[in-house]
């Protein structure tokens, strides 16, 4: 497991570039971390990492958001939180995207387990009393931890 430290908001361009860096083999990202942890606020900063100038924002609503970068590579953000039923991401083709080959940063991806591919980087974002930030990264393959 790696892990990444972050203890105030102008260190946020420098851990999105050690977590590109060390995440960048596998396409689909999960973030976890209780509400208000970062996040977002962390993909944003990501998404910077790979060239992306479009105004990144949570898909709270619209449940995923997509990206291109001057590359034209695309880049897909999911928030599941108002997910009620795992069931509603196959109305939007959840398969195509997981498994299109495009990146995938997915908040709130324990709202639909069964929908997750088998492979993923997890990043747990943990917050201290102090406010400030450890990043735990590890690769899981078939529902083990790898690294």
């Amino acid at each position: 497991m790696k892990k990444i430290y972050c203890n105030h908001l102008d260190d946020i361009p420098q851990v999105a570039k050690e977590v590109a860096a060390h995440c960048l083999a596998e396409k689909i990202w999960i973030f976890k971390g209780r509400m208000g942890a970062g996040k977002t606020t962390l993909i944003k900063s990501i998404a910077k990492e790979f060239g992306i100038e479009d105004l990144v924002s949570s898909p709270t609503f619209s449940i995923v958001n997509e990206y291109i970068n001057a590359s034209n590579d695309k880049f897909y953000h999911f928030d599941f939180y108002r997910i009620e039923d795992p069931e509603e991401v196959l109305d939007i083709g959840i398969d195509e995207y997981f498994y299109g080959g495009s990146y995938c940063w997915i908040e709130w991806a324990e709202k639909i387990p069964e929908y997750i591919p088998d492979t993923f980087m997890l990043l747990e974002i943990v917050v201290d009393n102090d406010g400030k930030r450890e990043i735990n990264i590890s690769k899981i393959v078939n529902g083990k931890q790898h690294g």
